[in-house]
């Protein structure tokens, strides 16, 4: 039985264990690099509280490096999935050598716009006089190491599309495990500090590198990077870029949030607030890359189906998915409310930063729950083509609710205010993704039932 055909046969649950696993471990190790930073940064002594905030105040700065990353290299792996599925090899060629280009070009031109600008924009996003030094010794270094970190993140996604998910979620492990060793080393033994997180992080990210060009160049890859195909084509990175904006756009708009958040927090509660929503914020991936997991298996599962117009198997899909997804973060809220002293403690023990932590924590996650099943359902849309519902869904709990709520609420309550915005916001945008799902469902069954009058009529 083909690939296609078991998508529209094979038993969904296992269909769903099966492309699920390997995108869950993949996303968990994606986020060890910035977790594992944290907890050791935050555990320098005597320094660890006002230098995890510094790192949290950079945050921004890696979001658009991300957003940069996102632009190329989903565009890319799109494209290069579309040609591979046309039997046209060359033009998948094309694609990638013309995304290898842009991602050196953007690397260079990230890299001297963040090193000249980095001190007035880490001011803007809430950095103090504590803390802008610890700051721009963490993105200086990161900025410098730019390119690695945008090929390695660009040229996963098109590992994928040349039909090697395994390899492309070996080419993190390598960088995690690399972050992992290297990080306590230079900074306790070499006694480098933040620095030598950031110069750890980097040459983690070298490796990842190293791995995926060898893997393009000399590998097993169905296409190779090729010289002759490195110039820049108009119509290439226009169709690149066209499809990587939507991602793109979502990430700027995220950078955003942190923006308005660090300065609401920075106002309000000061530099240990902002290394508190650092923690949490960590603390809060740790559940909901599984679920990001989750949705990358369940995307073609749905497409398929729903194709197929087997609503029936797409919408089971949607119902295991969410029922994962919020056993997840279920887990995920008892944990955060059961020992958040602990939680905090693992990457400061600051009793100020610990106060603070734990009560925001507790408030700012109260609706964790509610989470894991508007992510999928936002996720269901994209997966049967409804991109517009899906996008304004993913900006609903993000930007639409949370940017305004952010600038009120905090007027009338503080600090508190800020946790309160967030936890409001992932109420709201909960209960409109159910009422935009339940709608477009009921209308999908007058659809059906309609268009089988009209077969059963003609017949």
């Amino acid at each position: 039985m083909n690939n296609q055909k078991r998508l529209g046969e094979v038993g969904i649950r296992k269909l769903l264990l099966e492309f699920s696993i390997p995108a869950i471990v993949g996303m968990l190790v994606n986020t060890l690099y910035n977790i594992i930073d944290r907890v050791y940064i935050g555990n320098i002594p005597e320094i660890g509280n006002l230098a995890i905030t510094g790192v949290g105040i950079t945050l921004p700065l890696m979001t658009i490096i991300l957003a940069f990353g996102m632009l190329v290299g989903i565009g890319t792996a799109t494209r290069i999935s579309i040609k591979l599925g046309e039997h046209d090899k060359e033009s998948a060629e094309r694609h990638l050598g013309n995304a290898f280009t842009l991602i050196i070009i953007i690397s260079i031109l990230l890299t001297a716009i963040g090193l000249i600008f980095m001190r007035p924009l880490l001011s803007m996003f809430g950095a103090s006089v504590n803390t802008i030094g610890y700051a721009i010794d963490y993105i200086r270094i990161i900025f410098m190491g730019t390119i690695f970190n945008m090929l390695s993140f660009g040229l996963n996604h098109s590992i994928r599309s040349d039909g090697s998910p395994k390899v492309a979620m070996l080419s993190m492990l390598i960088g995690a495990l690399t972050n992992i060793i290297l990080d306590p080393i230079f900074i306790f033994v070499l006694g480098l500090g933040v620095k030598g997180g950031a110069i750890a992080t980097v040459i983690s990210q070298m490796v990842s590198t190293t791995w995926i060009l060898y893997y393009f160049t000399k590998g097993k890859s169905v296409l190779k990077i090729k010289r002759k195909y490195l110039k820049l084509n108009k119509e290439i990175v226009t169709s690149i870029f066209l499809i990587g904006m939507s991602p793109f756009s979502m990430q700027v708009a995220q950078c955003a949030v942190q923006v308005i958040s660090n300065n609401s927090l920075q106002r309000y509660g000061g530099d240990a607030a902002i290394g508190a929503m650092t923690i949490i914020n960590s603390l809060v991936m740790i559940f909901l890359m599984p679920i990001f997991g989750l949705n990358q298996g369940m995307q073609p599962i749905v497409g398929y189906n729903f194709g197929a117009k087997k609503y029936d198997r797409a919408k089971k899909t949607l119902k295991y998915t969410a029922i994962a997804a919020t056993t997840i973060v279920t887990i995920g809220f008892i944990v955060v409310e059961t020992i958040p002293e602990l939680l905090i403690s693992i990457f400061n023990r600051d009793p100020e930063l610990l106060r603070i932590g734990v009560s925001g924590m507790r408030i700012f996650l109260v609706m964790l729950p509610l989470i894991g099943a508007q992510i999928v359902t936002t996720n269901y849309f994209q997966s049967i083509g409804k991109v517009k519902v899906s996008m304004f869904l993913s900006l609903l709990r993000q930007v639409i609710i949370l940017i305004p709520l952010l600038i009120l609420i905090p007027k009338f309550m503080g600090l508190t205010g800020v946790w309160v915005a967030g936890a409001t916001s992932d109420f709201l945008s909960a209960l409109i993704t159910l009422v935009v799902f339940l709608r477009y469902n009921n209308k999908l069954k007058k659809d059906t039932i309609k268009q089988s009058s009209t077969q059963i009529l003609e017949a």
